[in-house]
């Protein structure tokens, strides 16, 4: 699995090298800036792509809007985001494309190496992986549905982490049976056809943060 990653911090980016290498990935290229970073993507046509929220020059929302480029450039680019804090504004903005292949991380996330190569690996393959605080920041920041019971809401909060139904059941010591039911709840009160299909699941995530 081929990625490209951009990072203006040496220490951070080399860390990243090293880590995927060692995890079976195949690192196309590093870069520094998000005109270097387009460049990249149009050349070595990722599989999955690791972008940093502040780059320069100015270190604001620079790597969020080439992000956004480059999922337009690039149709369906999967993009996982790191940042050093909860930036909820650029969070909404990645997710308002409505599409899958997002992941947002914060950087802390990185050092628990299992869980960054599976959110890594969910991305590529076109899912979604929203670090915990993240989601708690969005779903504070938003009023939640209201047709949600407490558990549904626990359900789609650990759907928008991405993970699957397996996970869900076990993080909250309920049966498979139920986090089916549990969805087809979720997915009735959005107004979604009530399956468990990928598509689905990631719309219904997102009309969830986006609400």
């Amino acid at each position: 699995m081929r990625v490209v990653i951009v990072e203006d911090n040496v220490l951070l980016s080399s860390g990243l090298e090293l880590l995927l290498a060692a995890k079976g990935f195949e690192v196309a290229a590093v870069a520094r800036d998000a005109p270097g970073f387009l460049a990249a993507v149009a050349e070595h046509r990722p599989d999955v792509t690791i972008v940093d929220v502040r780059l320069p020059p100015t270190f604001k929302d620079e790597g969020i809007h080439a992000a956004l480029q480059a999922r337009s450039l690039h149709q369906d680019l999967p993009v996982l985001v790191l940042s050093q804090y909860v930036e909820r504004e650029y969070a909404r903005e990645l997710l308002s494309d409505g599409r899958g292949g997002i992941g947002y991380l914060l950087k802390d996330r990185v050092g628990r190496v299992a869980e960054f190569t599976d959110a890594l690996r969910r991305v590529a393959a076109g899912g979604t992986a929203m670090d915990p605080q993240v989601v708690s920041q969005l779903l504070l920041s938003r009023d939640p549905l209201a047709e949600l019971t407490p558990r549904e809401q626990e359900v789609l909060a650990l759907m928008a982490e991405g993970h699957d139904n397996t996970t869900v059941a076990d993080r909250l010591a309920i049966t498979l049976n139920a986090v089916h039911k549990h969805i087809g709840n979720i997915f009735a009160k959005l107004g979604l056809s009530p399956t468990d299909s990928g598509h689905r699941r990631v719309q219904a995530v997102l009309a969830y943060l986006n609400r």
